[in-house]
């Protein structure tokens, strides 16, 4: 990461220039010093901070949010962040009971989810943090499908479709006659409540009869393994395996989003065009837990460098004006929490 490396250089940079003297007084003072056991590191905010904080959820946003923890640990050494895969419904029940400070998302909030925190006395703010792209893969030697429509898709996955559309060819009838076997995510995960929304027109409204898993790396391997397969999943998993993958272009016959079939990329989860299977991807954050200074750090580095690290593991970064807009949320969100306390 060029922003952090530049960072860490300028940080060991400056504390040589703390650490040497051109007086020998000072030398004397510094060997004094390293002779008692003195540190001249962790005088900085983020390495004074102390203290925990607990995330889970969301599988799709996992990557994002490990990948920011794992930098932020080495910033803030006596912080410990722990997080945690539970799927966007399983994460939003703790945090929506108070058991957890952060939970990501891969869907907003229901209304369920929004009376439960309720009832408990949690509020929160949400924050978006990237964009993802919904991907529909077959095994690499799959030579029949080259695109799908988003009819083909809701006829393949709505609940009618359980144990009546089994076999490729009752799909397009030049399709091949084997078995169609079907990989996706479990009930709880915020991929299966998006997809199943705007494939099949109501969420949670699926068939059953698939091989489901909260872990997006299960769904790789039954893919990536069986010539028969189809599955989807969130854009990064496809990319760290694309090599044992084949996407499948989406035409969802609307050509005012861009004509014909459409892979998901970078550049159409951006501009609009990979629809209606783009989505945003977010983080909430806990009320009684954005009063605390570890978390408002954790908070601001998780903006500052969201854009970078959701591009390394796969995803789509959001316009820089979005990152900053969140930050003054996110300033006046923990200012009017700790106004409220004095």
């Amino acid at each position: 990461m060029k922003t952090l490396i530049k960072s860490k250089l300028m940080f060991s940079f400056n504390k040589n220039l703390e650490n040497f003297s051109v007086t020998g007084l000072l030398l004397g003072g510094l060997l004094l010093l390293n002779a008692c056991g003195g540190d001249a590191s962790g005088t900085g905010t983020e390495n004074s901070l102390s203290g925990s904080i607990q995330i889970d959820g969301s599988s799709t946003v996992y990557p994002i949010t490990e990948a920011v923890a794992e930098e932020f640990r080495s910033e803030a050494s006596r912080v410990k962040v722990t997080v945690g895969v539970s799927g966007t419904g399983g994460g939003m029940k703790k945090f929506s009971r108070g058991e957890i400070d952060i939970v990501d998302a891969s869907r907003s909030m229901n209304a369920d989810e929004a009376a439960m925190a309720k009832e408990n006395g949690i509020t929160y703010l949400e924050i978006p943090v990237a964009y993802d792209g919904l991907t529909v893969v077959v095994h690499p030697d799959n030579n029949w499908v080259n695109d799908i429509t988003l009819a083909e898709l809701k006829r393949i996955w709505e609940p009618g479709a359980q144990n009546t559309i089994t076999r490729w060819n009752q799909i397009r009838p030049e399709w091949p006659d084997q078995e169609l076997h079907l990989y996706g995510p479990g009930v709880e995960s915020g991929t299966y409540d998006y997809f199943t929304e705007a494939v099949v027109g109501k969420s949670h409204s699926s068939r059953g009869d698939y091989t489901a898993s909260e872990d997006d790396n299960v769904l790789v391997q039954g893919v990536s393994t069986d010539p028969y397969a189809l599955g989807f999943f969130g854009y990064a998993y496809y990319e760290e395996n694309a090599a044992k993958l084949k996407a499948v272009p989406v035409n969802d016959e609307d050509d005012s989003n861009g004509q014909g079939a459409i892979l998901p990329t970078l550049e159409t989860v951006k501009d609009g065009s990979y629809a209606p299977l783009s989505r945003p991807l977010f983080i909430y954050v806990n009320s009684k837990a954005a009063v605390r200074p570890e978390v408002v750090e954790f908070v601001n580095f998780y903006l500052d460098n969201a854009p970078e690290l959701s591009e390394e593991v796969g995803y789509i970064q959001l316009p820089a004006e979005r990152y900053q807009e969140q930050k003054t949320k996110f300033r006046q969100f923990a200012e009017g929490l700790n106004q409220q306390q004095e």
